[in-house]
């Protein structure tokens, strides 16, 4: 492999730059999809322990509200779950591959058309 250019090294050290940007990104989000999935176990058996002592118990008042909010605030780590795994730069190349493959659908299906019409 011959040497790069000299030209070339400021695009390569800000390729590299930008390649390990992403890499402290995606450990960033890594970990607080653990933090998120540690926490979630923690408060769905918080909420099971609760029901069950609703069942027991007759001061469910304050049982009840406790479960509310323990809901809430599984409500929001699923929220940040999905939106932390889903983003549109996962489907970035797969959508404009879609487009373009359908798009040739189309092209190949005109052509198709004309040729039996």
């Amino acid at each position: 492999m011959p040497p790069p250019d000299l030209n070339q090294l400021p695009e390569i050290e800000q390729a590299l730059l930008d390649l390990e940007q992403s890499f402290v990104a995606l450990k960033e989000r890594l970990a607080q999809v653990k933090r998120d999935e540690e926490r979630r176990e923690e408060l769905t058996e918080r909420v099971n322990e609760l029901k069950e002592q609703k069942k027991n118990n007759r001061a469910t008042e304050p049982i009840k509200t406790e479960i509310r909010l323990l809901q809430r605030e599984l409500e929001e780590i699923e929220v940040n779950l999905e939106s932390r795994l889903l983003s549109f730069s996962a489907f970035k190349e797969p959508f404009w591959q879609a487009v373009r493959f359908a798009g040739m659908g189309v092209v190949i299906g005109w052509v198709l058309k004309s040729c039996a019409g």
